[in-house]
């Protein structure tokens, strides 16, 4: 990927200009995955275009995670002792650097940008308007698993 370093496990190690090269990143991941919200937003004016914009931008955030994860792990650095998913602390060893730390937050973008997206699309088969679906999308964009609950809830009763 263009956007990423030539050596990420440096930038890691490099001190100020390595954590600018990382708020960089972190704002293109950002300004990514809001322009996808923003065409779900607009899906009511051409829905099957607005569903793939934001798929294809969840999948562009998950090929940055993977970038992320590939050049983690060939720094050599290895995981910190004690980090794993088995303990909270672990987790938060997990995600004790920068680099770690960014790509939380873009698994993050990827995944609640993908759900907002089968909400777009999945709403007109379960009868939910698209004034319905905002506040779903709002909440999803915020709080992935309570805005997934809410639409769930909508569309439920929506069904019946």
């Amino acid at each position: 990927m263009a956007i990423l370093p030539r050596r990420l496990d440096r930038v890691a190690v490099s001190g100020k200009a390595a954590a600018m090269e990382l708020e960089k990143l972190f704002a293109i991941a950002s300004t990514g995955a809001l322009a996808g919200w923003v065409l779900l937003v607009l899906a009511p004016l051409r829905r099957d275009w607005a569903v793939i914009g934001a798929r294809l931008v969840a999948a562009l955030l998950c090929g940055f995670y993977f970038a992320l994860v590939v050049t983690g792990l060939a720094s050599g650095g290895g995981m910190p002792e004690g980090a794993g998913f088995d303990t909270l602390a672990g987790v938060r060893l997990l995600l004790s650097t920068p680099q770690a730390l960014l790509a939380g937050w873009v698994h993050y973008l990827a995944f609640d940008l993908f759900v907002g997206s089968w909400e777009t699309a999945d709403a007109p088969k379960s009868r939910v308007p698209h004034w319905l679906l905002l506040p779903c999308l709002g909440f999803t964009f915020v709080a992935g698993p309570v805005g997934l609950l809410l639409y769930l809830v909508v569309k439920a009763i929506r069904k019946r």
